[in-house]
C-alpha cells in the first residue's frame, strides 16, 4: 500500500535496476541537512537524534524524523505553524492597499 506520494512504500532495501535510488536519496540528504541545520539554530538538534535520509522502493528520496518525544513533535508542529503563520503576514504585507482602476477618459 501506498499513497499519492509514495511516503509510505516500503523503504528500498532490494534494488531493482532503472529506479533513481541515487537521484532521491541526494535530495532526501540535502533536505535532512538542511533540516538538521535549522534544529542546531534552534538548539533542537538533540531532540531529533534519528534525523536521516532515505529512499523508497520507488526511488522517492524520504526523510526520516525518527522516534521523538511528543514535547518534541509538539514544538516542531509550532515552529511551523509561527513560521507559517510569519510568511503568511508578510505575504500580506507586500499585497497593494487599494487596486484603483482608473476612469475611462472621456
Amino acid at each position: 500500500m501506498t499513497d499519492r506520494r509514495g511516503v509510505v512504500a516500503r523503504r528500498a532495501e532490494d534494488l531493482s535496476p532503472g529506479v533513481p535510488y541515487v537521484r532521491g536519496w541526494n535530495r532526501a540528504r540535502r533536505s535532512a541537512g538542511t533540516l538538521a541545520d535549522q534544529l542546531v539554530l534552534l538548539g533542537l538538534d538533540t531532540d531529533f537524534p534519528g534525523l536521516v535520509a532515505d529512499v523508497n522502493v520507488f526511488g522517492d528520496g524520504l526523510v526520516q524524523l525518527g522516534t521523538v518525544r511528543p514535547e518534541a513533535a509538539e514544538l516542531l508542529v509550532k515552529l511551523i505553524t509561527v513560521g507559517l503563520e510569519a510568511e503568511r503576514l508578510d505575504t500580506a504585507a507586500e499585497l497593494p492597499v487599494t487596486t484603483r482602476r482608473k476612469a475611462p477618459a472621456a
